[in-house]
């Protein structure tokens, strides 16, 4: 059985039942961060599904220079902070940069390095350091077999509340694939395990100026995961998929979204027998 590790007030690995990390991609608006984290959190209570609440307040990552990127770091952990205090959800969002990981940390139960900067090791540590768990997402390039120092490197700072979350790998140009032998290799680090069921159906690129996605394989790649016994399922979601301002090909429509966990519900039951 693999570590459990506590974000706020839900429990993830240690044999709890699947929890679910969504929200929107980036922090549109305060109103629209309101509304989604309500919304979501409606749902959870209803199935009973553990949730913490995921936005970025920057995606700094875009492929174009005029994507739009968020609210910034400021403003970004001040809607943050309000969706916490007024819907009563923790809080994941990603850390870009070694020297904003103490004010995310003042905000966040849980902070999340995004996948491009999983070898840095300055910022790894940084991270690590900061007093929270933290969500380290493999990267598209990296092995499933070579993560495990990449763990120790983060886990060398003393800071063993880590999840390590699976976003696909790389296959060919603009592409990318779930492979869920990845899966098993990641479990057997005694770290929570997540599946990113939305960018692992991203298309990076795919649409020239910006990534594309197919949307329609998040359900089966989802309940393949829950099958093999991941620990959180991360799932990007919104209310106008198409209207989404960052990541909408790749994000799931909201009014579908009840369901879905319902099914993943039922499939992480059956699998614990």
């Amino acid at each position: 059985m693999r570590r459990e590790v506590q974000i706020g007030s839900v429990r993830v690995g240690g044999g709890n039942p699947l929890a679910f990390f969504g929200g929107t991609c980036v922090i549109e608006s305060r109103d629209s961060a309101l509304r989604h984290a309500s919304a979501i959190k409606a749902i959870a209570e209803r199935l009973g599904v553990p949730l913490v609440y995921k936005s970025s307040f920057d995606k700094a990552n875009r492929t174009s220079l005029n994507a739009p990127r968020g609210p910034g770091l400021d403003e970004g952990l001040k809607i943050l902070a309000e969706v916490k205090r007024e819907i009563g959800v923790p809080i994941v969002t990603d850390v870009h940069e070694a020297d904003q990981a103490a004010a995310v940390a003042e905000v966040a139960d849980l902070l999340q390095t995004p996948a491009f900067l999983c070898r840095q090791t300055d910022y790894l540590l940084a991270v690590a350091r900061a007093g929270k768990p933290v969500n380290v997402k493999k990267g598209q390039f990296l092995a499933p077999w070579d993560v495990g120092p990449l763990m120790e490197k983060v886990a060398s700072t003393g800071n063993r509340d880590l999840l390590i979350t699976e976003r696909g790998a790389s296959f060919g140009y603009n592409n990318l694939v779930a492979d869920m032998r990845s899966l098993a290799v990641l479990g057997a680090l005694d770290y929570p395990v997540v599946y990113d069921a939305g960018h692992s159906v991203q298309l990076p690129g795919g649409q020239g100026g910006a990534s594309g996605g197919q949307r329609q394989f998040i359900r089966p790649l989802a309940r393949a995961a829950t099958a093999v016994g991941v620990d959180a399922i991360f799932l990007e979601t919104h209310e106008d998929p198409d209207r989404a301002l960052s990541d909408g090909p790749n994000s799931y429509p909201l009014a579908e979204l009840a369901a879905l966990l319902a099914e993943l519900q039922r499939i992480d039951t059956a699998r614990r027998g």
